[in-house]
């Protein structure tokens, strides 16, 4: 633990494993010990390790980072306990928009869409974006006019309805208040596979209450997506207004790269800058070489992290 300023920054970083690396998320923010019920807390443990299994199964085969990131991130995307896909947190009109974002570290082609709500799986939308479209982003009814061209799962947008996320927006729009809990509960992937490229994949739901088709960094290239070779690869989650003005997930990249900082370094220092904006979150970040970790500035983040020598662990609370 890393104080910073007057942040608190809870870092972690492995040196470069022999082999693949595969880190996840499922959101920063007010994830406490003393407030998560033993049912909420075996859940999420568990969705967590089936997102690793299924990334980590793609690349011990030999498969790409941008497959683990999109198997992995998939299943999240299903799971109720995050703010991705089913389980997406309502807007302020009552209903579920979802943003999602892909990138390929050898390339630096990459796909994004937002504010999409008939895609069942937006990250592998922002996949087909970034390898079958002309753009970089799409959004709205575009967006899943796109997926349905391209066959992509298509869903009523009750599928996205989780009656406990309805409960907890009834409950701050009643309140007055705007996203009390600062649960951002963000999914995210980054990877590096056998053949040394890496891969980041992002999806969420945004900010409960949030208005006028507000966009967060998920699907901001740069912002809280972003893959490199030659520097980092990173997902973040977390007040995205303040990741976004910090350019995180390139930043992490650029110093990396263009500095020569080892990774855990920059990400903490990122994460510290964000933090002196008024920022709270975290970020997953993987090197070329496939040194890896995460860092956040809230009192939990859900997260995991899975390297071809048989590693697999996940953890919730900061004092993990």
């Amino acid at each position: 633990m890393t104080a910073k300023r007057d942040h608190i920054i809870i870092s972690h970083w492995i040196s470069a494993p022999d082999g693949w690396t595969l880190l996840i998320h499922g959101g920063a923010g007010q994830i406490r010990r003393e407030a998560t019920d033993a049912a909420t807390d075996a859940g999420v443990r568990d969705a967590l390790r089936l997102a690793l299994e299924a990334g980590s199964a793609l690349l011990a085969e030999g498969k790409s980072a941008l497959d683990a990131v999109e198997a992995a991130v998939r299943l999240l995307e299903d799971d109720p306990y995050f703010n991705a896909g089913r389980g997406a947190v309502f807007t302020a009109d009552g209903v579920n928009e979802l943003d999602a974002a892909m990138m390929d570290g050898a390339t630096r082609s990459a796909g994004a869409v937002s504010a999409i709500t008939r895609t069942r799986n937006p990250v592998s939308l922002a996949r087909a974006v970034m390898a079958k479209g002309p753009h970089v982003m799409l959004s709205g009814a575009g967006a899943d006019r796109f997926a349905a061209e391209q066959g992509l799962e298509q869903v009523d947008p009750s599928w996205f309805r989780v009656e406990e996320r309805w409960r907890q927006f009834e409950e701050m729009r009643d309140s007055g208040t705007f996203d009390v809990d600062l649960k951002y509960g963000t999914v995210g992937a980054v990877a590096r596979d056998v053949q040394g490229h890496l891969a980041a994949a992002t999806s969420t739901g945004g900010l409960t209450g949030k208005r006028w088709n507000r966009i967060g960094d998920s699907p901001v290239i740069g912002a809280g997506t972003w893959a490199d070779d030659r520097g980092a690869a990173t997902s973040c989650t977390g007040s995205g207004e303040h990741f976004i003005r910090a350019g995180a997930a390139h930043e992490i990249s650029s110093r990396v790269r263009l500095a020569d900082e080892p990774l855990g370094l920059a990400a903490d220092a990122v994460m510290d800058d964000i933090g002196s904006l008024g920022g709270t979150g975290g970020v997953i970040s993987i090197d070329g070489s496939g040194a890896g970790g995460w860092c956040f500035n809230t009192p939990g983040m859900y997260r995991g992290l899975a390297t071809a020598s048989g590693v697999l662990c996940v953890a919730l609370y900061g004092d993990e």
